[in-house]
């Protein structure tokens, strides 16, 4: 029997299973990403990776180095051809060559733009192409500010979880020892009843709790652009560094003031071009003209200068124009520059002022919950108060420590906001 080894139907079988193969070790793959726990670290590098309007902005950077390395250039030369003096009448009429006048005529046209002009244009390209870069970082600047926003978000939603996962644990171990005294006769039927409505009641938050967190996973997979299961890792500590940036360093790594002070260098180099127009390009020409036989051949030179006769209203209205728009440019960086000022201030303050409440808090609320549920459970077991008031202290312990939760998650997300609002120095535009 012959073999079917090396026929083309076993290779494409065997092409197909190695696919199928590669394909679900690539899935097992991609799998075991999504359910590793995701740090602040990685999920920054993911969203910066993957970002697309991040890629849109790289994209506006290329486009504009292109343009800048054709700034500096001469126009391209234009190529002439044509006849000249062609008879239209009488005997001579539409022929070429014999009558001295008519003329075959090719050329090449060139407008000439000075050196100067040139090196204006290039600098006016180069200082556009590092407005393009700055529009990059204020991208960079909001992705990462984002993602982390969106990953605290998560670790603390998670946090919360973990918390109303106690409580109910609490409760059900409540409800199987009510359950028991009330089988020993030492608890009522009431009693059981009540720990039955405190643990569904504590199992519905449960369940509000778990969907928050989902919520937030989906939210800061928008981020990362890919699907994130969990997080893992402690939020940083709400310190603050960008508020005490001196003004010159901050002028380099907080995109808005970067592309204000952009957009100042290009309206600049605008009307240093605008003015360079003042004075008109000339335009040369060179043309080889072929009579008949008969006749001798020619060249003529030629040069073409535009007259600016109405330079008032044209050219020095194009750098009034320019001008106007240099200082449009500058009166928005000391207005960007008033807002980010006040924007730091605003979001120190409120640092400030929320790690004060969390010391307050965790040094008052928390530790007088804590004695409020030992009491209450003291004087259960010692039969002198009620299961009601256990769970009702339980309970103000498990709000207390949420308020706490909910306070730090808010103080972090300020954080966020005032420490991501800048880039890294070696993501800058210098840079």
């Amino acid at each position: 029997m012959p073999s079917t080894f090396g026929t083309p139907s076993y290779r494409r079988a065997s092409l197909r299973a190695h696919s199928l193969v590669a394909a679900l070790m690539l899935a097992s793959v991609a799998a075991h990403a999504r359910e590793t726990p995701v740090t602040l670290d990685a999920a920054l590098q993911a969203a910066t990776d993957h970002s697309a309007a991040m890629g849109a902005a790289q994209a506006s950077v290329r486009a504009s180095s292109e343009a800048a390395l054709r700034a500096g250039q001469l126009p391209d030369p234009t190529l002439k051809a044509g006849v000249d003096n062609l008879p239209v009448t009488g005997q001579q009429k539409f022929t070429v060559g014999q009558d001295f006048m008519t003329m075959r005529r090719i050329g090449i046209e060139q407008e000439w733009v000075s050196g100067e002009k040139r090196r204006l244009r290039s600098e006016l390209a180069n200082d556009v192409v590092d407005r393009e870069r700055a529009g990059y970082l204020a991208q960079l600047a909001n992705t990462r500010q984002q993602t982390a926003t969106a990953w605290l978000n998560a670790i603390y939603a998670k946090k919360a979880v973990l918390l109303q996962q106690e409580l109910v644990d609490h409760m059900t171990h409540e409800l199987d020892a009510t359950k028991a005294s009330y089988r020993g006769a030492k608890a009522t039927a009431a009693d059981v009843t009540q720990a039955q409505a405190m643990l569904a009641q504590t199992q519905d938050q449960l369940l509000k709790a778990r969907q928050t967190f989902q919520t937030s996973l989906i939210g800061l997979s928008r981020w990362t652009a890919t699907p994130v299961a969990d997080v893992t890792g402690e939020p940083p500590a709400p310190r603050s560094y960008v508020s005490s940036l001196p003004p010159e360093e901050l002028r380099e790594v907080q995109p808005a003031l970067v592309a204000a002070s952009r957009d100042i260098a290009v309206a600049d180099a605008d009307t240093a071009v605008a003015n360079s127009n003042r004075n008109p390009n000339w335009t040369w020409e060179v043309a080889y003209q072929q009579r008949g036989g008969a006749y001798s051949n020619m060249v003529s030179i030629g040069v073409s200068i535009p007259l600016p006769i109405n330079r008032k209203n044209r050219q020095d209205r194009d750098a009034s124009e320019k001008s106007e728009l240099a200082t449009r440019a500058r009166l928005m960086y000391e207005d960007a520059q008033r807002q980010v000022d006040a924007d730091i201030r605003t979001q120190s303050t409120t640092l400030d002022s929320g790690r004060e409440r969390i010391t307050l808090l965790s040094n008052s609320l928390l530790p007088v919950a804590g004695q409020r549920v030992q009491l209450a459970t003291a004087a259960y077991k010692a039969g002198t108060g009620s299961l009601a008031d256990t769970f009702a202290a339980r309970r103000a312990q498990l709000e207390a420590e949420l308020q706490v939760l909910d306070l730090q998650r808010d103080v972090s997300q300020t954080w966020a906001q005032l420490e991501y609002q800048v880039v890294p120095a070696s993501m800058s535009v210098g840079q």
